[in-house]
């Protein structure tokens, strides 16, 4: 493989639905597409075949782990990630068909733009929401956290913001992403517990309506319409269920603690 070869890193479980989209986006960008699968239960990996990718099952062991052990399974140091609910749209193919002449920078960043119950959401805290998600794995590696990782570049390397979106389908309604964000708080508070984070009993509520009116009036999400007020709401609403399940945690260690007392 070349100097300016990129090697597209996915990660997947049960993708069926979304994985082809994701895939198909990526013909003619990618000169390698690495799948690492929590082995899947549907069609993900049949679908992924079609496309000639390099399919690896590794379990699950949360999101930055399971990134970073995809990194070692590229053949480039430029990778490209994407999650399996994600697309490139035209202009960010161009844009990156581009800069594959001279990958000179160490990151690139793109914004992401968010699809949900029929329209594509423009404020709400979604968009622009840019992500550094083409990266020389030299340069860093995923965290800090295994919920909202990011790829996280060292001091003083070099990053270059170029144009076109990253398109995203992450809900299939407002129940899935009721239903996600339980899963999404109970891992985020988790990983604050293990941090030795604690709060007060005003935390959940302090977040909720800070995060509320951030994305809903601060962000502009009054005018994503109807959607805008769902997606605050629930958006909020998973900012209460962490704090509120990392107080649980902390009050559960805190009587555990007295009873080995006693």
């Amino acid at each position: 493989m070349g100097k300016s070869d990129i090697s597209a890193v996915i990660i997947t479980y049960n993708e069926a639905p979304s994985i082809e989209r994701c895939l198909s986006s990526l013909n003619g960008i990618a000169d390698e597409i690495i799948v690492v699968d929590s082995f899947s239960t549907d069609s993900t990996e049949e679908i992924c075949r079609k496309f000639n990718v390099k399919f690896f099952s590794h379990e699950f062991t949360g999101y930055m782990s399971q990134k970073n052990f995809s990194l070692g399974l590229a053949s480039n140091n430029y990778i490209l990630s994407l999650d399996a609910d994600e697309a490139l749209s035209d202009e960010l193919r161009v844009s990156i068909s581009e800069i594959k002449k001279d990958l000179s920078y160490d990151g690139y960043i793109f914004n992401r733009l968010g699809f949900f119950n029929g329209q594509w959401i423009k404020h709400s805290s979604w968009y622009p929401d840019p992500q550094l998600r083409l990266f020389n794995r030299e340069s860093g590696s995923w965290g800090p956290s295994n919920i909202h990782e990011r790829f996280i570049l060292r001091p003083g390397k070099k990053i270059k913001r170029i144009s076109g979106d990253l398109l995203h389908w992450p809900y299939r309604s407002a129940e899935d992403f009721s239903s996600r964000i339980i899963i999404y708080s109970g891992i985020a508070a988790q990983d604050l517990f293990e941090k030795g984070k604690n709060v007060s009993a005003l935390t959940p509520y302090l977040h909720y309506c800070w995060r509320f009116i951030k994305s809903y009036f601060i962000n502009l999400g009054l005018l994503d319409g109807r959607n805008g007020w769902t997606l605050c709401s629930i958006g909020a609403s998973s900012s209460f269920l962490k704090y509120s399940q990392l107080r649980k945690l902390n009050r559960t260690a805190k009587l555990k603690q007295a009873n080995a007392k006693l």
